[in-house]
């Protein structure tokens, strides 16, 4: 059945994560866009906690702990976001359903491998102001749409019973287009400038894990994931156009000119992971991750862009899970895993002088489907991201998220015929 969920999947998967804007942050217009990888929904449910084994999940973040994985997994999720966005004067709604990731994960004795396709970053917002000066009234659009995607293997293997070691290799490939618009009222013609840049470029991973046995029923887990910094490719293009409107408020190009922008790299920071877990083993584990990642080298996609700037950031998550019984027979609520956490970000983006924070509660719930070890894993975030200093937007969100984990046997020889 596996096989055939997953021919099924990709194919839609593939086509929606191209065309999906999935973020409406004024923030996504710096850099790459928002960063979207953050886990699958069960890690992501507790703070986005990576440290801990999953003999029935794919882990997305830490590429030692595939290892772990018992029978053949396919994992999809999905998100809806709900974003109010604030200024000093203004407050607007945004509403978002996105795919987040596509991977299946095969295990072979020792070794574990994983494919799979997943949104990496994201740009869409729709901005516009109003600006009056010496009786002349002018509107300034901004919109941006796009984002970079990824193609990604994982390679996992145990060394002995306390070590696993791995490795990600990923493509990422993608387009993004930022538009700027200038209007003035009682003016026939308007000005259009169309930035657009191609992306593409390899990165990749390593992780090693360790876990023991402290007594009979406490364990102990711990995790270093390292991304060396990697370099992108950007073939960019920088149109100017003089437009009109017509009654129906339809675009005309009177004139257009394709200026020289040339084409640029742009560097993905490194990132240094560090996580521990205790607990028992299928019944409950807490755990805390500290991320600390080096921006120095990070930046913009067109040079003159000058109001943003990186400082190095730091995310530290803290969360876990509880199972009350996994084995019952007589209470399906008791093989529900519930799990939680909580998040505190500083991103590293410096805009007009103010670090940009992102901080959020998440909670969720693993629930089994019936007969299988197959489930579906529901997620809750609450966050707030940015401020309203210096006339930025602060961006008050909820996410919920839904992922469904599908998992068989494969390759294996059946003793009847």
């Amino acid at each position: 059945m596996i096989k055939k969920i997953i021919a099924s999947v990709v194919l839609l998967f593939s086509l929606f994560s191209s065309a999906q804007q999935s973020t409406s942050s004024p923030y996504s217009f710096y850099g790459i866009g928002d960063l979207r990888l953050k886990g699958t929904v069960d890690t992501r449910a507790m703070g986005g906690l990576s440290s801990i084994p999953d003999s029935i999940h794919i882990n997305l973040q830490n590429p030692a702990l595939l290892s772990s994985i018992k029978l053949t997994t396919f994992g999809i999720g999905g998100n809806f976001n709900s974003t109010k966005l604030n200024t000093n004067t203004q407050s607007e709604k945004s509403q978002r359903f996105t795919l987040d990731y596509l991977s299946v994960a095969i295990p072979s004795n020792k070794l574990g491998i994983a494919f799979g396709l997943i949104p990496f970053s994201s740009v869409g917002y729709k901005v516009q102001t109003l600006s009056t000066v010496d009786d002349a009234t002018r509107i300034f659009r901004f919109e941006g749409n796009g984002g970079v995607n990824r193609v990604y293997t994982t390679f996992s293997y145990k060394l002995g019973k306390k070590f696993s070691v791995g490795a990600d290799l990923q493509y990422n490939f993608g387009n993004i287009e930022t538009t700027s618009l200038t209007r003035q009222f009682g003016v026939e013609l308007s000005s259009k400038e169309l930035n657009s840049s191609s992306i593409s470029g390899m990165s990749f991973n390593t992780a090693v894990a360790f876990q023991s046995k402290l007594n009979k029923k406490l364990s102990i887990f711990s995790s270093i994931v390292y991304t060396p910094e990697a370099s992108l490719n950007l073939k960019n293009s920088r149109t100017l156009s003089t437009i009109f409107f017509n009654s129906l408020g339809a675009e005309g190009v009177v004139d257009e000119q394709e200026l020289v922008v040339g084409d640029s790299k742009l560097k993905l920071p490194s990132k240094v992971v560090i996580g521990t877990a205790i607990g028992q083993v299928k019944k409950w584990i807490v755990g805390a991750e500290l991320t600390l990642q080096d921006n120095g080298n990070f930046g913009n996609r067109f040079v003159d862009i000058t109001n943003a700037t990186y400082e190095n950031g730091t995310k530290f998550s803290l969360g876990g899970y509880y199972i009350p019984k996994f084995n019952s027979f007589s209470s399906y609520w008791s093989r529900v895993t519930y799990r939680g956490g909580l998040r505190i970000e500083n991103t590293g983006m410096v805009v007009k002088g103010q670090s940009i924070k992102d901080n959020a509660l998440t909670f969720g719930l693993g629930m089994p489907l019936g007969g299988t070890f197959s489930n579906v894993n529901i997620g809750f975030e609450f966050g707030q991201r940015g401020t309203t200093n210096a006339d930025l937007v602060k961006e008050n969100y909820a996410n919920m998220s839904i992922g469904f984990s599908f998992n068989d046997r494969w390759f294996q020889k059946r003793k009847f015929d």
